[in-house]
């Protein structure tokens, strides 16, 4: 009868003939030994965004006057023939200095910072329920349809992918506000990593602070 000593010698060495036999890994090379690695048509596939620099934007041209009839074609029904809205879908024209008001009316001209994320939206999730059925050059001829109704391009302007990210939108610095809390302000120079001095001021305690709610019953 095999003793507990034999059995933990045999699995010992049954994993050290494994380990002997087992095709070398690289360490980079799935660690967890899970999955495969993608290829670079599996990863073209996904890889469709746009940055707001225009980084990633496909090859394409469009201007307003042939993004009239296209956006008539596919976005009108939703969006209104002038981009004022149908019922309650959203506005995409209008809204300039709106903002700062009790009631503003976020547009692609009033609103959004950079052309190319315009772009980005609308060839990845438009038309509603058609998403991704756009092609580059569509897209491109709705987006500059969309900054002519805006007063932001004339008409005859080529959107492109080479100029995209380059398109100065209105609201383009108005994500960037300054916080006046003293302890949030930006480092100057190199920050400290290691052995720093500074002194640290607890100003509270999570216990001294009963957010408790009480019970009604």
């Amino acid at each position: 009868m095999l003793t507990m000593s034999d059995l933990v010698k045999i699995w010992v060495a049954s994993n050290l003939i494994m380990a002997v036999t087992a095709p070398p890994a690289l360490a980079s090379d799935r660690p967890f030994n899970l999955g495969k690695i993608a290829t670079a048509e599996e990863v073209s596939g996904w890889d469709i965004d746009v940055r707001p620099d225009g980084l990633g934007a496909p090859v394409g041209i469009g201007n307003a006057i042939d993004g009239e009839e296209i956006y008539a074609e596919r976005c009108a029904a939703c969006h209104g023939d002038f981009g004022e809205a149908v019922d309650r879908w959203p506005v995409l024209v209008g809204g300039d200095g709106t903002l700062l008001s009790h009631d503003p009316v976020k547009t692609t001209g009033s609103y959004w910072p950079y052309a190319s994320t315009i772009y980005d939206y609308i060839y990845r999730a438009m038309p509603f329920g058609e998403s991704q059925s756009l092609t580059p050059n569509e897209t491109y001829q709705i987006v500059a349809f969309l900054l002519y109704m805006n007063d932001i391009i004339e008409d005859d302007f080529d959107v492109s992918h080479g100029n995209i990210g380059t398109i100065e939108m209105p609201n383009r610095d108005g994500f960037f506000m300054p916080d006046p809390r003293p302890d949030a302000q930006p480092v100057r120079g190199e920050p400290c990593m290691t052995n720093c001095d500074v002194v640290t001021n607890i100003i509270g305690r999570a216990r001294d602070i009963d957010v408790t709610p009480e019970s009604e019953s």
